[in-house]
């Protein structure tokens, strides 16, 4: 029996304007993005609608995101159209939260502000990431394990693209490890810290105090998590899995290769850009992988699923 999963895009996806026609058009998606501004305290439209320089700031981009995320979806649900499975990556898994039923959109909301917060703040100096092209995984892991300092991998995202994370100078120093052992590529990335590293394990420490405030309730369907690439299917993992996310790797290639192995078939990216999308053809090119980022996708997905 073929399955259906939703799954969500993390940082770096946004951009200016993303969102805006579902807003426009689609009250629930309106209803959605309202209630986020209304969650924190910030106008949402302006955030996602004008040019600011916020909307790149982690603080900012994170709920940003989830609330496109979250509008999308529950135009989706409104349509009939719903998931047998779900996840997303690093700040997506939110979303999946709340597309498996663990999360109510206003607590999830309410979250992410608070690890935007949390992660701009504790973000220390000589934090750095680094993408790596082109060589495997045990790879990495052993000369991130060789390398002075603190370094390590911090998102699986997809054979031949992995990303370090650490301190400044281990991950040059990592970086230039893996290129005498013959990775093809490593690019710097522009970020303003060490996400997913042990640096931020702090960061996870204080959400989770946020997290005990808030009602967490089995899933409806199971998600995937980011931690182990395993199904969470009880309401009590969910919290000590969303502290651990902030400063463990991102598993994202084993999360979508256990939902192929669990007979999922059809994934659809739910959010700005076609970074999974990107990631899914070179784990998996015999799925079949849908977009929505806009009003004629959202269209079009509906139709093929409906």
């Amino acid at each position: 029996m073929s399955k259906t999963a939703f799954i969500f895009p993390g940082q770096g996806a946004q951009y200016t304007g993303m969102g805006k026609d579902f807003y426009e058009e689609i009250p629930v998606c309106r209803e959605m993005i309202d209630l986020a501004g209304e969650v924190t305290g910030l106008n949402m439209p302006a955030l996602l609608f004008e040019e600011n320089e916020e909307l790149n700031i982690t603080e900012y981009t994170q709920i940003a995101m989830l609330s496109v995320e979250v509008a999308i979806l529950k135009a989706l649900e409104a349509q009939g159209v719903k998931a047998d499975v779900t996840a997303g990556l690093s700040l997506g898994e939110y979303a999946a939260c709340v597309c498996a039923g663990t999360l109510l959109e206003k607590d999830a909301f309410l979250l992410v502000r608070k690890r935007g917060i949390l992660m701009q703040e504790a973000v220390p100096s000589g934090g750095a990431m680094a993408a790596v092209m082109g060589t495997g995984a045990d790879l990495i892991e052993e000369i991130c394990e060789k390398t002075e300092g603190i370094v390590s991998i911090a998102n699986y995202n997809c054979p031949g693209q992995i990303v370090i994370t650490g301190e400044k100078e281990a991950v040059e120093r990592a970086s230039e490890a893996l290129k005498e052992a013959g990775a093809r590529r490593i690019v710097p990335l522009k970020v303003s810290g060490p996400f997913h590293s042990a640096m931020l394990e702090q960061a996870g420490e204080a959400l989770g105090e946020v997290l005990d405030a808030i009602e967490v309730k089995k899933p409806e369907i199971p998600y995937v998590t980011n931690v182990t690439a395993q199904y969470v299917t009880k309401a009590e993992e969910v919290r000590p899995l969303l502290v651990k996310q902030v400063s463990s790797s991102v598993k994202w290639q084993q999360c979508v290769e256990a939902m192929i192995e669990d007979g999922v078939d059809t994934f659809v990216e739910i959010g700005p850009g076609k970074t999974l999308s990107g990631f899914m053809r070179k784990i998996n090119r015999n799925v079949t992988v849908m977009n929505i980022q806009n009003k004629e996708e959202f269209e079009t997905v509906v139709n093929c699923l409906k």
